[in-house]
């Protein structure tokens, strides 16, 4: 199995021999065009479906994440049946990384009527939620939401020697303008039956 991003990629295989035949092929042919793998960002991982097992059996903690296009990737199981289950959360290093240019730009544009400033908050909101709302993910989606409601409560609040923002007015601002956390992306299993 093999997953490849411009530059990045992740390979799956059954065996560690299979794994380790890939990695002095690849090393071969790497220094044929005069490149190197990067140690550091090189990792092999026991995960998948059998996993967790595997490293009970051998004593081991439960398998370790990786992060990989904006998302942490998980060995998880279902509630419902306890079978084996990926999870994606969105990689909280990305997320803090998003979050900061947006309070940067909240407390610029502060002065700005607050329905252009909510129209800009629903683009931006949204368009983070069309990338990132996969299964499983809707948590880490109501975390970002409320966070960046708080930033703009912060910005409405520093407006002005009025008086505080009260919170039942803001929460009706928040409500109109910032998209509610939703699923748009189906499983896999979904998406590429056909």
């Amino acid at each position: 199995m093999i997953v490849r991003y411009a530059d990045d990629s992740v390979l799956g295989f059954e065996s560690k021999s299979d794994v380790d035949r890939f990695i002095e092929d690849m090393k071969v042919r790497f220094a044929q065009f005069g490149l190197t793998l990067n140690e550091d960002k090189t990792r092999v991982l026991q995960f998948g479906r059998f996993a967790a097992q595997a490293r009970a059996k051998q004593g081991l903690a439960k398998p370790p994440t990786f992060d990989f296009l904006g998302f942490t990737h998980i060995c998880g199981t279902s509630r419902s049946n306890g079978w084996f289950q990926l999870k994606r959360l969105t990689s909280a290093k990305r997320m803090r990384a998003r979050l900061k240019p947006i309070r940067e730009a909240l407390m610029r544009r502060m002065h700005e009527p607050i329905p252009v400033v909510g129209r800009w908050l629903r683009r931006v909101v949204q368009g983070y939620f069309n990338y990132h709302a996969v299964p499983g993910n809707v948590d880490r989606l109501d975390a970002f939401r409320k966070d960046v409601s708080r930033a703009w409560l912060h910005a409405l609040r520093r407006r002005g020697q009025r008086g505080r923002m009260p919170w039942a007015r803001f929460g009706r601002l928040v409500e109109r303008y910032i998209p509610r956390a939703r699923v748009l992306h189906p499983y896999p299993h979904q998406r590429f039956a056909s």
